[in-house]
């Protein structure tokens, strides 16, 4: 259904604080496909490096037109997945949890925690495997963490206790929702959630339908096209194109609505949300 609150005030009571406005990123320059650690991972499909630079450079484009500050990490030769920044971390407030990433993306964590030390941040690790904000969407006084497939829910207690806040536990179906992003995505926080009712298990269906948030459901066709994969600052949504319906029903919320090809991007499992960290999420 679609959401038909107010998104520029979901309350009543004044702005909802902003959030989505500073984001951390890194140039796609030594991306490759190296290894199949997702579905949509095939080594025998190389990205057309210079179409996925271009793509990149058009989402942060979008981002500044929409007003938004973007922040760089140096790219390393040796991690072919780093334009993915959105699993470095989670960040809220001051404070961020690193990623405990596969074996095969363990190299870019170095890099990630200096970045975030050297920026003001204190920085917290769990040894339990955890997919950064790929797996943990904030959500105005909530943390939405999906576990199942690349996160260990053991996890969650260094988040809740790090971030000072209430972590809500959902579990995703399938590989081929192998992080949180690809199923739900925060439009508004704390007000509008979309999301793919096909990716979540049934108890995790039940806390998503009972938190008291307005939903739109996206048709799992437009999410396995990376729909949910987006970023919305409550104003401006910047998403994959090839979704009508969501982006259709994002506008008539409201929302500007800003569609991006990432054809080549998604070659190594990710959209427009992966490639950014939120570094502004309020505590």
């Amino acid at each position: 259904m679609t959401s038909t609150v107010s998104l520029a005030d979901p309350s009543g009571a004044g702005e909802a604080p902003a959030s989505h406005r500073r984001l951390l990123m890194c140039p796609p320059k030594y991306f490759r496909i190296d290894y199949e650690i997702n579905p949509y991972m095939h080594v025998g499909v190389q990205p057309d490096l210079d179409a996925a630079i271009a793509e990149h450079e058009a989402i942060v484009e979008a981002h500044l037109a929409a007003g938004r500050k973007v922040e760089f990490v140096d790219a390393d030769p040796a991690c072919p997945d780093m334009t993915y920044t959105a699993n470095a971390a989670v960040v809220r407030g001051n404070r961020a949890v690193l990623a405990t990433l596969p074996p095969e993306r363990a190299a870019e964590t170095p890099h990630h925690r200096t970045w975030l030390r050297d920026n003001g941040f204190e920085v917290a690790e769990t040894r339990y495997a955890f997919s950064g904000q790929g797996d943990a969407l904030a959500c105005g006084d909530l943390l939405l963490a999906a576990h199942g497939q690349r996160t260990d829910a053991r996890a969650f207690r260094t988040l809740a206790r790090h971030l000072d806040c209430e972590v809500v536990g959902l579990r995703t179906t399938s590989a081929r929702w192998y992080d949180l992003d690809l199923a739900v995505a925060v439009v508004h926080p704390g007000a509008v959630l979309a999301y793919n009712p096909e990716a979540l298990d049934a108890p995790s269906l039940r806390t998503l339908r009972g938190l008291g948030m307005e939903l739109i459901e996206v048709a799992p066709e437009e999410a396995a096209a990376f729909a949910l994969n987006l970023i919305s600052d409550g104003r401006t949504v910047t998403m994959t194109s090839g979704a009508p319906r969501l982006a259709a029903d994002l506008r008539s919320s409201g929302l500007t609505v800003v569609e991006l090809e990432t054809q080549e991007l998604r070659k190594g499992g990710g959209g427009v949300r992966c490639t950014a960290l939120t570094l502004d999420n309020p505590a």
